[in-house]
């Protein structure tokens, strides 16, 4: 594998990595074991630390490739606890208001599930990467001032209820660029006129790249260590 001229990999991120984290620790290996000092690598779409599954990582010249896979369709598996809300809408941040549940039944949420399929417009976390005044969103929520964050325009290609365990739905979502889980989780307790959280969350697909197809991400230097690279 030539990781100078550019590579493609396929990496299931481990849960509570930054996406960063994971980057970091494959370039410092991999310049370890070329004996060089700097090598160009990124990734295609970021993975909140809470969550894992498929990253695309590129090296070198493949990093061109970048854009165009983060346009391609993502699939999530997402895990969405009804009926209380938290700042960041995952388990990042604590629970912050609890809402009536009695209203709702599983047939109420396949209803309500339907209603987001399509072109939506989503309010992104306040608790996210978004920029306002050159500043991440996520900087003004940590240090407790307000933000406003416009609606954005994206498409939920498909979304299905697979399991109802109440309070707790579990969800596969095919979605485009830009979507936050996140944020759907809250939108669907609104939906619900109740409050929703997310308490865990898989990519499961990038394009055509799949889970099984992904190196473990939590085994990258050993990985990387038993490449030969001169052969």
């Amino acid at each position: 594998m030539d990781f100078i001229s550019g590579e493609v990999l396929y990496v299931n991120k481990p849960l509570n990595w930054t996406s960063f984290t994971l980057v970091r620790r494959l370039r410092n290996k991999l310049c370890r074991k070329l004996g060089i000092k700097k090598l160009k690598v990124g990734h295609a779409g970021t993975l909140d630390p809470l969550a894992t599954g498929v990253m695309i990582i590129c090296t070198g010249k493949k990093t061109k490739l970048i854009e165009s896979f983060q346009y391609q369709t993502k699939e999530y598996i997402a895990t969405v606890k009804l009926g209380e809300t938290t700042p960041s809408f995952d388990l990042e941040t604590e629970v912050d208001a609890v809402y009536p549940t009695e209203h709702i039944t599983k047939e109420l949420v396949e209803q309500t599930l339907l209603t987001f399929i399509g072109e939506i417009a989503q309010i992104p976390p306040t608790y996210s990467a978004c920029k306002v005044d050159g500043k991440r969103a996520y900087e003004f929520a940590r240090e407790g001032q307000e933000v406003e964050l416009k609606p954005k325009t994206l498409v939920i290609d498909e979304i299905e209820l697979l399991d109802y365990t109440f309070p707790e739905i579990k969800i596969r979502v095919v979605c485009s660029k830009g979507t936050y889980i996140r944020a759907l989780a809250r939108d669907i307790g609104v939906a619900l006129s109740s409050g929703g959280h997310l308490t865990a969350l898989e990519r499961t697909r990038i394009g055509e790249v799949t889970l099984d197809q992904c190196i473990d991400g939590a085994q990258i230097e050993e990985f990387v260590e038993a490449l030969c690279l001169d052969c």
